[in-house]
């Protein structure tokens, strides 16, 4: 029994120490500011800085810890011994309760991640993206984002460069061939929203209807597609201020894209970074357009930046808010028609993962990207419509008035709900956060609120009905102005006896809705011979989705009728376009008059060695993949395009990198491919060469 007491002695002992080793730094430190000067090292893509930390002790400490990854330190501070270590530098010192401190060290670090470099038409970009991958591997911060810090960032970087970062910019200085930006913050966010962009970059630049400078960075060469890409930019500004009732709470706004980014977006504190896959002209627009992921990061500037789920069980407060409030603002753009059918499609999504018992609750660690989004956006639908509109938007006022520069739990937001209400909402909480079920019967009573919504399940319950028994409906549907109506009737006519179609399909052809078109072209699996004139119009139209189906389907159908002339007519119809920017039309293009005999012999070299420069890493990694693919299936792979393969399989994008990696598995069974890859090994880089040891090939 004395043993035992002993042993149990020792235990709580060691609990106890052990508690106070992992207690979070915020308990005893107030890290208050970091001020850094930064140098990328673009050769070597590693970066050096010089830091300032400024502290203050709660209570006497001789320790403050700072999250640094695998960096090397110049101890250069008078009040305090800094030290490296694997995940953190530490300072050593005697720091009073109440006493600010700053202590000042430089910094270098090789970032593996959340920092990449990377090459875009033979220029250098650098560029970030904390939330996720830890700030800490390129600048010391805190990953934890419960400690909120102004940060006040100034870059040393080429002069042929611009540079981005969080906060208003406040001087340039020339220092030899190198310009040093310094940006200021006013207030203080969690680290995992630092931000840096350096690039070749233009930008156009105005106020929002309240007087925040908006900013709008884009290549030099996309000088003509800065105005479709950045539509209703302002209007969905001046939307959510108007809307949320709070003023955006930062000094300004900029977006910029990057090369090879590994979202759609990233909200990083007034500087949203985003995949420059989303530049496009005015045809691009009409197919997939940056409107969307322009308004989600924007809201995110409430609803993450300006308050900050604790931890990830409450990550619904940041992804479900601003998916709801970029519906909002897509609403105020595209129509109410738009915003229920995109309500309903989540719904849909959220009700077959339901169905297979793949629920989630929404207040939990860990969920989907589904749940946290879509389930959040359709929570605060729900809970908008049970509450009503002005104790809704009354709440969430307070909610951020209350919790602005902190942060916060679903409870905090629920509480300050049931106090607009007056009522509490505990039937509401049980099933919408914390039940795993998807509450599809109130969605679909909620959808059903909208007149648009109860016509188009009326079209929908004709999915079984034979076509001779709703010729009628589905002919008066095509002659409504009505995308998705018209869209519902046109995939209702796939597969159906063509003799009883062909007039409703005529039908369909006149409208000039891009939904209805884009329908009849990817929804006809083989274009019938009364229809070819109608495709062949389909060329031309305001859609590169629609124009790449029409494309395909009009060469195999010429190729299927021995029909050469119509063939290599389609071919030089298209020449020249390019598509979206992974060259969906131009990579299809040169890939089918490779395979077209007798097409332009003598340029047929030319055209080969343009599809595999598509491949090199110097662009974006959606070209590539397409350019990839196109080769594998004209079986083409040459010892460049294949030497592209090798290092696209160590990408940093990591579906880029799986593809490939898939690929390059499926390839490597050929004996022609191991022949080449033999004369390919030479040219690989040493973390080429180990990708390859390590997978055996």
């Amino acid at each position: 029994m004395k043993y035992f007491i002993s042993f149990m002695i020792a235990v709580f002992a060691f609990a106890k120490a052990y508690t106070q080793e992992i207690a979070p730094q915020t308990a005893t430190v107030d890290i208050q500011s970091i001020r850094a000067v930064l140098t990328p090292q673009f050769e070597t893509k590693s970066i050096k800085g010089q830091i300032w930390v400024s502290f203050q002790p709660f209570e006497n400490v001789s320790e403050v810890r700072l999250d640094a990854k695998k960096m090397t330190v110049t101890d250069s501070s008078d009040i305090a011994e800094v030290l490296a270590e694997k995940d953190h530098i530490l300072f050593k010192g005697n720091f009073k309760a109440s006493k600010k401190y700053t202590v000042q060290f430089e910094y270098t670090a090789t970032p593996k991640q959340t920092m990449y470099f990377v090459n875009t038409n033979e220029k250098d970009q650098v560029w970030t993206q904390g939330q996720g991958k830890y700030t800490s591997h390129w600048l010391p911060s805190i990953d934890d984002v419960n400690d909120k810090i102004e940060f006040d960032i100034s870059v040393i970087a080429p002069s042929a460069y611009q540079v981005i970062t969080n906060g208003k910019m406040i001087k340039k200085e020339t220092l030899g061939s190198n310009i040093v930006w310094s940006f200021d913050m006013k207030k203080p966010m969690s680290s995992y929203l630092v931000a840096l962009a350096i690039g070749d970059y233009q930008k156009t630049s105005f106020p929002s209807t309240s007087g925040i400078p908006l900013e709008f960075y884009y290549y030099p060469e996309d000088a003509l597609l800065a105005e479709s890409t950045y539509r209703y930019s302002k209007k969905i500004f001046d939307f959510f201020e108007k809307k949320i009732g709070v003023p955006y709470p930062w000094q300004n706004y900029k977006q910029v894209p990057v090369k090879d980014f590994l979202y759609a977006g990233m909200e990083n504190t007034g500087t949203t970074i985003f995949s420059d896959s989303f530049v496009v002209d005015s045809i691009g627009f009409t197919d997939r357009n940056y409107v969307n992921v322009n308004a989600h990061e924007l809201a995110h500037q409430w609803f993450g930046d300006l308050v900050t789920a604790t931890k990830s069980e409450h990550h619904w407060l940041q992804e479900g808010f601003a998916t709801y409030y970029a519906l909002l603002a897509e609403r105020e753009v595209f129509g109410d028609d738009y915003f229920y059918y995109k309500l309903y499609e989540s719904a849909e999504q959220l009700r077959e993962l339901s169905d297979q018992g793949k629920g989630q609750k929404l207040v939990a660690a860990g969920g989907s990207s589904l749940t946290y989004y879509q389930k959040g956006a359709w929570a605060l639908h729900i809970l908008k419509e049970t509450v009503g509109e002005y104790a809704f938007a009354k709440a969430v006022k307070k909610y951020l008035e209350t919790y602005q520069y902190k942060n916060v739990t679903t409870d905090d937001f629920m509480n300050e709900v049931e106090a607009a209400y007056g009522q509490e909402l505990t039937e509401y909480k049980k099933g919408w956060l914390y039940q795993s079920a998807f509450q599809a019967a109130e969605a679909l009573e909620s959808l059903k609120k909208s007149s648009f919504m109860r016509s188009y399940f009326e079209l929908q319950a004709l999915r079984p009905v034979a076509l001779k028994d709703k010729i009628r409906q589905l002919d008066n549907i095509l002659k409504l102005p009505n995308d998705y109506l018209g869209q519902e009737a046109v995939y209702q006519l796939a597969g159906t006896n063509l003799q009883q179609s062909i007039g409703l399909y005529k039908q369909a052809f006149t409208s000039k809705n891009t939904l209805i078109r884009q329908a009849i072209a990817t929804s006809v699996e083989q274009i019938p011979q009364p229809l070819v004139y109608q495709f062949e119009s389909f060329l031309r139209d305001d859609s590169y989705v629609t124009r790449e189906q029409a494309f395909l389907k009009l060469w195999l159908l010429y190729r299927a009728t021995t029909n050469f002339k119509k063939q290599k007519e389609v071919l030089n119809q298209m020449d020249g376009q390019f598509g979206f920017s992974d060259g969906n039309i131009r990579t299809l293009w040169l890939t089918l008059s490779l395979a077209t005999q007798g097409y332009k012999s003598d340029e047929a070299g030319a055209r080969y060695d343009e599809l595999v420069s598509y491949t090199g890493e110097e662009h974006p990694f959606q070209l590539r993949e397409n350019a990839f693919q196109f080769l594998t299936q004209i079986q083409s792979f040459d010892r460049t395009s294949l030497k592209n393969l090798v290092e696209a399989c160590t990408h940093h994008n990591w579906r880029f990198r799986e593809s490939s990696r898939a690929l390059l598995n499926q390839l490597s069974k050929e004996d022609r491919i191991k022949d080449i890859m033999e004369s390919v090994r030479p040219l690989l880089s040493k973390k080429e060469l180990a990708y390859l040891e390590r997978v055996n090939l």
